[in-house]
């Protein structure tokens, strides 16, 4: 029989813009679910970065974790993740070696291989003028962790500044086999996106474990899986609430993406039976649900996946709603 383990709780945050509201807002709703995290000893709070997306307000990630750094006190912060194609590592390098020389102790990296964007965007965010580049994800991470993990008198020729040998955590982060595999051959921890791609959430697991090798930074496996919760104080509410995130990703289907939507009481006219079932396949590692739901789906995850830690992802129109269902996921963790 497996151990049961201890479940660690964070937080993904993607900085939600919902209809009639505005970027800042989002803003200040992360920094009142920042605020909220710290004080109730979640274990770290992430923000992934999107481009060309309006309802998805953490494009400069780096610039809004230092907003949160800057007005929390020990909070752990950090991407989940920064898609490393968009940038030249040595930017990379620089801009979190900045906010760990500001907030020393309390940045992660995590790094994604996928745009997050279209084709389209790709090109003006000027990484791949061609459209056509080979892949060269694992020698950007290995040149960043080069940096990170300089010695006193190492010198190489380019060096971030700030950011040589400062040592700040690395994750790689995926939804698919691949990533999974390159972080057990470089010895790192590994997060799935399992709230928005959960049909290779149990084979990725088994490939990282059984392929890892301990590194200088990691001497065994350690893997978070990543699920959405809402929660609210009945299960109508939750699920009311939940429809806001079912329409962000018929929209995102529709190629038509914009602010989170509002809620509403029945999705039936909103959607296909086609447009339903790839909507419910994609979304099919959350839970919705009062506090009792909850508790039994994120012990049924844990469970399941034996995963070191769980992270939480909440596109929630109300920002008071927000706040309460990350409050409700916490307590239903603790209870477990």
């Amino acid at each position: 029989m497996s151990e049961k383990k201890t479940v660690r709780l964070s937080v993904l945050d993607l900085a939600p813009v919902p209809q009639g509201s505005t970027p800042r807002d989002a803003f200040h709703n992360s920094l009142a679910l920042a605020r909220q995290a710290e004080t109730l000893d979640f274990h770290r709070y992430w923000l992934a970065e999107h481009h060309n997306m309006t309802g998805i307000a953490s494009a400069a990630t780096a610039v809004l974790i230092g907003y949160l750094a800057a007005n929390t006190q020990t909070l752990r912060l950090g991407s989940g993740g920064i898609m490393l194609p968009n940038h030249a590592p040595l930017v990379i390098a620089e801009q979190f070696g900045t906010l760990d020389a500001l907030y020393p102790g309390r940045i992660d990296l995590g790094l994604g291989r996928a745009p997050g964007s279209d084709q389209r965007t790709m090109m003006a965010l000027r990484r791949n003028v061609s459209g056509i580049q080979a892949d060269t994800f694992p020698e950007d991470v290995a040149e960043l962790i080069r940096w990170f993990d300089a010695q006193e008198n190492d010198c190489p020729p380019v060096q971030p500044v700030p950011g040589l040998g400062s040592n700040i955590p690395v994750w790689l982060l995926g939804s698919s086999l691949y990533s999974a595999q390159l972080a057990a051959q470089m010895g790192l921890p590994f997060a799935f996106a399992s709230h928005f791609a959960p049909d290779l959430l149990f084979q990725a697991l088994h490939l990282y474990r059984e392929k890892f090798k301990p590194s200088a930074r990691l001497d065994k496996p350690y893997a978070m899986v990543c699920v959405n919760v809402v929660a609210a104080d009945t299960e109508r509410d939750a699920r009311f609430l939940f429809t806001s995130m079912q329409q962000q990703f018929i929209n995102l289907r529709r190629g038509k993406p914009g602010p989170l939507p509002a809620p509403v009481e029945k999705m039936d006219a909103l959607w296909s039976p086609s447009e339903q079932y790839g909507v419910q396949q994609a979304l099919s590692m959350s839970v919705v649900g009062d506090i009792d739901k909850v508790r039994q789906g994120l012990a049924a995850l844990q469970r399941e996946t034996q995963a070191d830690e769980i992270m939480v992802n909440g596109q929630i129109f109300d920002p008071q709603a927000r706040l309460r269902s990350f409050a409700l996921a916490m307590e239903a963790a603790r209870s477990l």
